[in-house]
């Protein structure tokens, strides 16, 4: 009887950390307040809605990158078949259009044989794959969506941005461990790449932090009564090239290059942990999508909506995402790949000197706004 009180106590201390911050939605209030009454699954329900923890595990965390994912796979695939004259994925749901094709791919992935081959290094082969996803995942902590998020701190841009930039490494190392030729010649090309878009992509970053004179994601956004990307257009091009270069997205998927180094760095891989390196870029580019939308576009603002409170926001910032995800994979259907040595020349000279300016053109707003 005494553990079950004890037990009973520290539930009920834990539900009242819980509802101290529980995400506000008045449109399922009613049903929450019902289940908040109920034991043990009160605190169930208390933990899932509290802000830190709605924010990584739901919305815009890893169930919304999921949804995100499944669906940029299936619009990337159909959109460049309609734009290419070509017939895009029917055949699993032929009737709706192959509209879960993404999710019929990952089963296939997943009940694959996984192939370590004798040459790789077998320990590293595995690991890197699965601790690629620390990058990936941390930055949800920091990326803000209106009232909720994980950590909040005034270096929330640099810190996700410096997590975002280990992506590459991982990508390099999985190509060292692949013991491949064709793995080691993507892995060099990767590394060339994130030389060639890293200096760029950071200086448009702090264009735009010194035009809106702080890295604080909810200052950023409250000073965006004009959007970034007018006051600021060089810094967004910049932002938006580098993106397209730092996801391998066409026409920059040189470290890949199916047709030539069949996958680069991830040819020797197989089976779901294929499934999880292919998956890779596509939530790198979820995140950078968010950061975009946070300095470019007004990130969660938008008309209040009674009736959804503070979810509001989080659905503006996740649809803003998922527009500016559609538009770089639009590009897939529109370019050719460059080759490495042109994509280096556009890194190192046009698209350096264009962040240079857009550099400038932020100082040159300080100063005007300072008169």
């Amino acid at each position: 009887m005494a553990e079950a009180s004890l037990i009973f106590i520290l539930l009920e201390r834990i539900l009242s950390i819980f509802t101290d911050e529980l995400i506000n939605i008045p449109l399922i209030n009613p049903a929450v307040e019902m289940l908040l009454k109920i034991p043990f699954l009160n605190v169930i329900v208390a933990f899932i809605l509290w802000k830190p923890i709605f924010h990584v595990l739901i919305l815009p965390g890893l169930i919304g990158m999921t949804l995100v994912l499944l669906f940029i796979i299936y619009f990337e695939r159909k959109i460049t078949a309609r734009v290419q004259w070509r017939v895009g994925p029917k055949e699993v749901s032929r009737r709706t259009g192959g509209v879960i094709q993404a999710l019929a791919d990952g089963m296939r992935y997943l009940f694959q044989e996984v192939i370590v081959h004798r040459d790789a290094n077998a320990f590293y082969f595995l690991q890197f794959p699965l601790i690629s996803f620390l990058p990936v995942l941390l930055p949800l902590l920091f990326i803000p969506a209106g009232g909720t998020y994980g950590i909040r701190t005034i270096y929330t841009i640099p810190a996700a941005l410096a997590l975002i930039s280990l992506i590459p490494v991982f990508i390099v190392a999985m190509g060292w461990a692949s013991n491949s030729k064709f793995a080691y010649i993507g892995s060099v090309r990767e590394a060339f790449m994130y030389f060639a878009y890293e200096i760029p992509f950071l200086l448009a970053v702090v264009a735009m932090i010194v035009l809106y004179q702080t890295s604080d994601p909810f200052e950023i956004v409250a000073k965006q009564w004009i959007p970034g990307a007018v006051m600021n257009p060089v810094a967004f091009l910049v932002f938006f090239i580098t993106v397209l270069i730092a996801t391998s997205r066409l026409p920059f998927d040189i470290p890949e290059a199916d047709q030539e180094v069949a996958f680069g760095p991830y040819v020797e891989y197989s089976g779901i942990i294929f499934g999880l390196v292919m998956m890779l870029p596509y939530e790198k580019l979820y995140l950078l999508s968010m950061i975009s939308v946070i300095l470019f576009f007004g990130g969660w603002n938008g008309p209040e909506i009674a009736i959804l409170g503070d979810l509001a926001p989080v659905i503006y910032l996740y649809i803003k995402t998922i527009v500016f995800m559609c538009v770089v994979s639009l590009a897939r259907s529109i370019y050719a790949r460059y080759r490495l040595d042109q994509s280096l020349r556009l890194g190192w000279g046009v698209v350096f000197s264009m962040s240079m300016i857009a550099l400038i053109i932020s100082v040159g707003w300080m100063a005007w706004l300072r008169l």
